[in-house]
């Protein structure tokens, strides 16, 4: 079991005895590492055109959708490169000359896959949300450190660019977070009066689907993989799916890691959880997401984080404690905050260079730990809203005191599927 205290510190002693491939570090006389690095994208729906450019020598391509596969072979100059299109993600996994898989498919595939590039010897960068469920995650965490492998989820505000409408990086939050200029417990509402915008609407599923002929390109069994046998229609799958349960959370699941993420770490709650979580929701179709309306977790130390779904709150700021606020551009009611943030240390340094990570063998910023945490604040909230139901949350043993709750946590997966870390 995954406990609280499952920090960086955590793999430090392993960090050297990590077996890397003599062509990933450039021995030997050798190509250098910076050609040599191997990618296989499994998935390849909208979301893997961002993952065509990324560095390394693309190899293979795989999607159970002979026409997606097809146009991303097109756009990858598949004939030209020397690109490899499958149809099973296994096949990719078995080849031994891939360094890192990139997993771009719907989340209810994302633990499956990481689990098995894993024990294939596979570095991995993986789409958000992390997974679809919290027991999931703990899967791929346990898999990932058992292995020794590399992790990273592609969501980057922690540590990149301006975050949203925010205007400003993380990084200058964060200074003002940890040397307590706001003082403490801090409140944190993302809103779009804060620049979020949730997709509650974009991301909704529909009611009452009929039954469709399966599109002869497709795979339908396969795309279902471990979820629930249910029809074909159109609309559970490709650029919907995440407006159904058994495949996403619908806007939550979509944006909940990219606006969640950050907020883990200004917190400082990189190895912990909220200890609660209330939802404002309408009661919810069994198997669409529809809308709520607001999410407020609360951790132990009386932090709070609240998620205006309606962009209600128009007086709201985006972190604010007992002496002060911030909001867009560092707007704050404490004078000269940005010099004053300017004038303060750094946080410390974070690992950014994915690739340079796979060749260190070093964590990644945002790696299957924290990023566990910061995807279980996503999933605490999708369950909240399944259920229209608030809950407590132990941060130790990852459960609630409501059995309807704990079994979202653990869900089964539709046979032959199952996760064997």
């Amino acid at each position: 079991m995954l406990t609280r205290r499952q920090t960086l510190k955590s793999l430090a002693a392993w960090a050297t005895l990590q077996i890397v491939p003599s062509r990933v570090l450039g021995l030997n006389g050798q190509t250098p590492p910076s050609q040599q690095l191997t990618r296989g994208i499994i998935g390849c729906g909208g979301i893997s055109a961002s993952h065509l450019t990324m560095p390394g020598k693309l190899l293979a391509l795989c999607d159970v959708d002979s026409s997606h596969l097809a146009n991303r072979m097109r756009d990858a100059g598949a004939e030209a490169n020397g690109i490899k299109g499958y149809r099973d993600f296994r096949e990719l996994l078995a080849r031994t000359d891939i360094d890192i898989v990139h997993i771009c498919t719907p989340p209810h595939w994302h633990a499956l896959i990481a689990v098995e590039a894993a024990k294939a010897g596979k570095d991995i960068w993986c789409e958000k949300p992390m997974s679809r469920t919290i027991g999931e995650g703990i899967a791929m965490v346990k898999a990932v450190e058992q292995q020794q492998r590399i992790f990273r989820l592609n969501t980057w505000f922690r540590f990149q660019a301006g975050f949203y409408d925010m205007r400003v990086p993380v990084k200058m939050l964060k200074k003002a977070a940890m040397h307590g200029l706001l003082g403490w417990p801090l409140k944190i509402t993302v809103s779009g009066v804060t620049g979020f915008d949730w997709k509650l609407g974009t991301w909704a599923g529909k009611v009452g689907l009929q039954p469709e002929p399966v599109p002869p390109e497709l795979d339908y069994d396969m795309w279902l993989g471990p979820a629930p046998m249910k029809p074909y229609n159109r609309h559970r799958t490709h650029g919907t799916f995440r407006g159904y349960w058994d495949y996403d959370g619908g806007g939550l699941g979509d944006m909940g890691q990219h606006y969640l993420d950050p907020v883990q770490y200004l917190l400082d709650k990189d190895d912990q959880a909220p200890v609660s979580v209330e939802i404002d929701a309408d009661p919810q179709d069994a198997e669409a997401v529809g809308a709520w309306r607001r999410i407020e977790y609360t951790y132990a130390d009386g932090c709070k984080v609240v998620l205006d779904g309606e962009n209600k709150d128009k007086e709201a700021v985006y972190m604010q404690g007992p002496k002060g606020w911030i909001s867009k551009g560092l707007e704050s009611n404490i004078p000269d905050l940005r010099k004053t943030i300017d004038a303060l240390p750094d946080p410390p340094p974070q690992a950014t260079d994915f690739h340079e990570c796979v060749r260190s063998r070093k964590k990644f910023a945002l790696n299957e730990q924290n990023g566990f945490w910061s995807c279980t604040l996503v999933n605490m909230g999708i369950t909240a809203h399944r259920l229209n139901k608030s809950f407590k949350f132990d941060s130790k043993s990852l459960r609630s005191d409501d059995p309807a709750v704990n079994a979202l946590i653990h869900q089964p997966m539709r046979a032959p599927w199952k996760i064997e870390a």
